[in-house]
C-alpha cells in the first residue's frame, strides 16, 4: 500500500454542490476531476476542437509533489475525447484553478455536463535534477539510436 499525504483543497464558488475529486476503487491511482460548467449551459466540444474545462478546484501541494492531469480511458474509448496536453502538470507552487484542456478527436460533438468526470488527477513525488555539463557521455549498447531503434 502506498503512503498517503494530505492536500489542502479549496472549492471555488462555481463548484458549489459538486463532489471533491475521489478515487473510484481501493487501488485507483487517479482521483476523478469533475466539470464545473453551469447546469443550464453545458459545454459543447465539437469534433476536432479543444476547450479549457473548469473544475472549480484549487489545491496546495506540498513541496516535492506534483499533480498530473491525465485522460479518462472511458471518454477516449467511447467518444475520442482526451486531455490535449497529457499529462498536464500542476506544480506545488501553483494556486490557481485547475483547468482540464480537453480535445475531441471523435467524429461527433461531445457535450460536457456539470459534474461529469472529465479527467483524472494523479499525485506524484518529484525528483529535481541537477544538470552537470560534461565533455562526453558514457557509452551504452544503444548509443544514439533513436525512434524505433530498440528491439531489433
Amino acid at each position: 500500500m502506498s503512503a498517503a499525504i494530505t492536500i489542502d483543497v479549496q472549492q471555488l464558488p462555481h463548484g458549489a454542490g459538486l463532489a471533491l475529486p475521489a478515487y473510484q476503487t481501493a487501488h485507483a491511482a487517479g482521483l476523478d476531476l469533475l466539470a464545473a460548467v453551469p447546469e443550464d449551459a453545458p459545454m459543447i466540444l465539437d469534433a476536432g476542437k479543444y476547450a479549457l474545462v473548469p473544475t472549480a478546484l484549487t489545491i496546495a501541494l506540498p513541496p516535492g509533489f506534483e499533480a498530473q492531469v491525465r485522460p479518462r480511458s472511458g471518454l477516449a474509448a467511447k467518444h475520442g475525447v482526451t486531455v490535449l496536453n497529457a499529462p498536464g502538470t500542476i506544480d506545488a507552487d501553483y494556486r490557481g484553478e485547475i483547468g482540464v484542456l480537453l480535445i475531441n478527436h471523435g467524429a461527433a460533438s461531445f457535450t460536457i455536463r456539470r459534474g461529469e468526470r472529465i479527467a483524472q488527477m494523479v499525485i506524484a513525488q518529484v525528483v529535481r535534477a541537477e544538470l552537470v555539463t560534461v565533455a562526453s557521455l558514457g557509452e551504452t549498447g544503444r548509443g544514439a539510436g533513436g525512434f524505433g531503434s530498440t528491439g531489433r
